[in-house]
C-alpha cells in the first residue's frame, strides 16, 4: 500500500566543493522530474525583503545601495571575519530555513515523496542530520579551479581561498551517502545520477505513482 502523505517529503541533500559541478547535477535532477530547492536562490529571495535588507545594512553599513544588496561588498565584509559571518548567518539562515520548509510543504501537498535540497554548505551548517541521504559532487582540484576561473574570472588563489573556508572535499566524500565523480563528460555524470537515484529509491512524483512497492531497479 502507498505510504500516507507526510508533513514534508524525504530530503535528498546535494552538495559539493566549489567548481565540482553541483549546479549541473541539480539540472539533471530537475530533468528527471525532481523538485530541487536551491538554498542560494532562496537566500537571494530572502535578502530582497526590505526588512531583511534593513537588518543587514545595520550590521554591515554601506552594503545596501538604493534598496539593493551589493552582494560582493557584503561578501567582502562578512567572509573576512568568522564573527561577522556568524552575524550575517543569524540574520538570514532562520528565514531561509522557514522558506525552505514552506516549499517542502508545498511539494508534500502535490504528493511528492522526495525533494532535493541543494545546499552548498550543507555539512558546514550541520544540516546533514536532517537529510535522508546526501549526494556529494566531486572533481579533482585542478579541474575545479579551471572551471571556476572560466566562469567567474577569479584567480586560482582566490578560488583556493574560498575553497579553504569550506570543509575539505575528502571529508565531504566520507560523509556522503553517494559520491558523484564529475571528472568526465556529461553523459558519464548523468549515468551516475541515474544509478544513485535507483540505489536510493528516489523517484519523482510521476515515476513513484507507477512503481510497485518493491521499487525494482531500472536499466
Amino acid at each position: 500500500m502507498p505510504r500516507p502523505p507526510a508533513s514534508h517529503p524525504r530530503r535528498l541533500g546535494l552538495t559539493g566543493s566549489i567548481g565540482a559541478g553541483k549546479s549541473t547535477v541539480a539540472c539533471l535532477l530537475r530533468a528527471r522530474g525532481l523538485t530541487v530547492l536551491d538554498a542560494d536562490e532562496v537566500a537571494r529571495e530572502v535578502t530582497r525583503d526590505p526588512a531583511v535588507l534593513a537588518e543587514i545594512e545595520a550590521a554591515f553599513p554601506g552594503v545596501v545601495r538604493g534598496g539593493v544588496l551589493d552582494r560582493a561588498a557584503l561578501a567582502a565584509a562578512a567572509f573576512a571575519d568568522p564573527a561577522r559571518l556568524a552575524l550575517l548567518n543569524a540574520i538570514t539562515h532562520p528565514r531561509v530555513r522557514q522558506k525552505m520548509l514552506a516549499l517542502e510543504k508545498a511539494a508534500a501537498a502535490r504528493g511528492e515523496s522526495w525533494v532535493v535540497q541543494d545546499v552548498p554548505l550543507l555539512f558546514e551548517g550541520g544540516l546533514e542530520a536532517g537529510m535522508d541521504a546526501v549526494l556529494v559532487v566531486d572533481a579533482p582540484l585542478d579541474l575545479r579551479l579551471a572551471r571556476v576561473a572560466a566562469r567567474s574570472g577569479l584567480t586560482a588563489e582566490e578560488v583556493l581561498a574560498r575553497d579553504a573556508r569550506q570543509m575539505s572535499a575528502e571529508e565531504k566524500r566520507k560523509r556522503a551517502t553517494v559520491v558523484l565523480d564529475n571528472s568526465g563528460d556529461l553523459a558519464n555524470l548523468e549515468r551516475q545520477v541515474a544509478a544513485a537515484l535507483d540505489t536510493l529509491g528516489v523517484w519523482p512524483l510521476t515515476a513513484s505513482r507507477s512503481q510497485p512497492d518493491e521499487s525494482p531497479s531500472r536499466s
